[in-house]
């Protein structure tokens, strides 16, 4: 029987990316070739079942775009530009109420109805826009006056506030793209920078740097704290795989490609990673599928079948 061979679980470092632009991975060995590896785990077969169970995700090894970013910290902030706050066209008394906050409401809707002072006529408040009741002053009885009743604001998109500090203030630019993060959720969605700041806050010392994003789904709820990968630069990359397609086997680097029967872990060498999309150099061709995502599942089974082999 042979002897147990040990193998480390190393973790990849998480690829930090910065005004420095995309950073190579850490250094690694040229691709060991798959003889090196236990055949148990150099040929994994999972049954369609098992994939979908394992939601191991495929995706096709080619060309992208590697981005310098620059990392930002914000928040999300309602569409000052989509908020309306609604007041009472003639004083009067109000008569009813007919939304509270956090309503939805559409265009036209009757929010209360007042009877004129002058006319002692009744007339409807209505929603001037879309969207959901973020505040309410009117109740029934009170005396209109020049406070608003309600205020009404469209969520479908919002802003993303991030802090920018100055020695990073000339990188930024109105049209450039960036990637905002929920840290805590998980999500992420794209948008653009749509304003800077001309002048800064004397508290934090920051500029504010403004990107909007589609919020139709209603992810992205108002004062969550986010962060933000804006784009300063992009270079073209002819061969890639998602960062998460990594694994460590035999203290390599390998990719999980799927064959006719089965998974070969493949060792591979690694170039510049932007935290998103790692250059492949050396181990894969262009058009290969590989595992994309719970890749580790592969990796479990590829540890089980050599432990199982020794």
């Amino acid at each position: 029987m042979k002897p147990i061979s040990l193998i480390l679980i190393t973790l990849l470092p998480f690829a930090v990316v910065g005004c420095g632009g995309a950073k190579p991975e850490a250094s690694q060995p040229a691709p060991a070739a798959a003889a090196e590896l236990a055949p148990a785990a150099n040929h994994i077969a999972l049954s369609p079942a098992q994939l979908k169970a394992a939601d191991i995700e495929l995706a096709t090894a080619g060309p992208a775009n590697l981005r310098e970013t620059l990392p930002l910290y914000g928040a999300i902030a309602a569409n000052a530009e989509r908020m309306r706050e609604v007041t009472a066209r003639y004083p009067g008394a109000i008569q009813s109420v007919t939304r509270k906050i956090g309503d939805a409401v559409v265009e036209g809707d009757t929010l209360a109805t007042v009877e004129s002072n002058e006319s002692l006529q009744s007339y409807a408040v209505k929603a001037p826009l879309a969207g959901v009741i973020t505040a309410r002053t009117a109740n029934v009885g009170q005396q209109t006056g020049d406070k608003p009743l309600f205020v009404v604001a469209d969520l479908s998109t919002v802003w993303v506030e991030l802090s920018l500090f100055p020695r990073d203030a000339v990188k930024v630019r109105v049209g450039q793209n960036a990637r905002v993060k929920s840290p805590d959720v998980g999500f992420a969605a794209d948008g653009r920078v749509t304003y800077v700041a001309p002048f800064g806050s004397s508290t934090s010392q920051t500029l504010t740097a403004r990107v909007q994003l589609d919020n139709s789904q209603r992810r992205w709820a108002p004062g969550l704290y986010v962060t933000a990968e804006l784009t300063l630069a992009e270079r073209k990359v002819p061969l890639t795989i998602r960062k998460t397609a990594i694994q460590m086997l035999a203290d390599s680097p390998v990719v999980f490609v799927q064959g006719a029967s089965g998974f070969e872990a493949r060792p591979v060498k690694l170039g510049r990673s932007d935290g998103e999309v790692t250059e492949v150099l050396d181990g894969l061709k262009a058009g290969e599928t590989y595992a994309a995502a719970n890749s580790y599942v592969l990796k479990a089974e590829a540890l089980k079948s050599e432990a199982a082999e020794d």
